[in-house]
């Protein structure tokens, strides 16, 4: 697999605040996609807030989001791997979602956008 992109997707309650929030302690908007999804910049690290209904802190509510040039190949390596996943297709793009060993989730996306 070839990793060409990484962030850590947050999940928020409220999008605009915590747009507002990550930018006043000094990230910029790269994008924003509505209120599914935005996505800010500091050096060095790239996050994407994902609005919830609600946010549990007993739950897992960060993940980490991956591309590739090379979307169609990383299930076959999952499966070399024995990596157990999911394939989700949704508005923002398809996706294939799977775990590290301690259970943090990971899943690599191919965007529609």
């Amino acid at each position: 697999m070839n990793i060409k992109d990484a962030h850590i997707t947050v999940m928020v309650t409220d999008l605009d605040r915590s747009v507002s929030f990550y930018e006043s302690i000094g990230f910029s908007t790269k994008q924003r996609w509505g209120n599914h999804y935005a996505e800010l910049t500091a050096p060095g690290l790239s996050i994407g807030l994902h609005p919830t209904e609600s946010v549990n802190p007993n739950e897992r509510n960060i993940s980490i989001g991956l591309t590739t040039d090379n979307f169609e190949n990383v299930a076959k390596d999952l499966d070399t791997l024995n990596v157990q996943y999911n394939l989700r297709n949704e508005e923002g793009g398809n996706f294939i979602e799977f775990s590290d060993p301690d259970g943090n989730p990971i899943y690599f996306i191919k965007p529609k956008w």
